[in-house]
This record gives structure tokens, sequence and C-alpha cells, in this order.
């Protein structure tokens, strides 16, 4: 199994620790089924794409469920009665799956698509505005300014 380095994504998000430490967890010891394999990708500054394989599955075999801090992706393929001719190889998956993501505090979930076989989901992290960085503005007349205005 490939090994990827998420150290990058740690330095540069706020926020995601926690599901990048369960990417690191999972990923030296593959005690989850790996189908469908996924990518997640950051897009921006606070955007995340997860894009899942899902090739022969349409929009009406999957489901998208978010709980609390919890992404649930599910693929369910409703067998066809009208095959036309009769499967010699099937390669492409087709079984039933469930994959599960932890999100962070404020990352919500805008959108889904499906292109190509991938199943794209966008999310972003909402920061409170009280949780926003702030410029505090300096004084630059001296002590006793301040200690005028903690008079007042």
């Amino acid at each position: 199994m490939r090994q990827f380095d998420l150290s990058p994504l740690y330095r540069n998000t706020v926020g995601f620790d926690r599901l990048f430490s369960m990417l690191d967890q999972f990923g030296g010891v593959e005690t989850a089924s790996a189908y469908p394999p996924y990518n997640i990708e950051r897009t921006g500054e606070n955007a995340y794409r997860i894009s899942i394989a899902v090739a022969g599955f349409t929009d009406k075999d999957l489901s998208i469920e978010v709980k609390e801090n919890s992404l649930a992706v599910r693929g369910d393929k409703q067998a066809s009665e009208e095959r036309k001719s009769d499967v010699l190889h099937q390669g492409i998956a087709s079984r039933a799956f469930e994959r599960r993501f932890q999100l962070a505090d404020g990352v919500q979930v805008t959108g889904a698509g499906l292109e190509n076989g991938l199943l794209h989901i966008d999310l972003v992290r909402e920061i409170p505005e009280a949780k926003k960085p702030k410029l505090i503005p300096i004084s630059t007349t001296g002590a006793q300014t301040i200690e005028a205005k903690r008079a007042a």
C-alpha cells in the first residue's frame, strides 16, 4: 500500500487534525475495506473535496448523509432486470458499500456531483466570526493613554 505524507495538511489546516490523524492510523494498517477508493483534496483555504470512485453506480444508487460531525456515503446498486447479454468477466465492482468520514467542527457539505464515474463531495470550513482573527490597534501615545482608558 502506498503511504501518503499528510504533514503538509497538518501545517496548513485548522480543524481537520482529527480527520488527518484517523487517515494516518488507517494508512499504516488496512483495517477497513479499501472499496471504493477515494481522494481528499484541498481546493481552497477553507474548501475541500472528497472524490470517490463509483464506476457503474448512478445517482439513484448512491446516498450521502451528514449527521453531527460524520459524513456517510452509501452505494447500493440495484440489479438490472433488462440485461441484454451474458457477462463473461465482471471486473467492475458493483457491490454495496458504506464509506464514513469524520468532519472537523464547522465543516459543512456544500454540494455533491457525479461525473465520469467519480462522486465529488464539496466541503467548506466556516469559521464563526468570534473565532476569526482580528487586528488589534496599537496605541503609540504611551502608557498614560492606556491607563486613562482603563479608568474610563
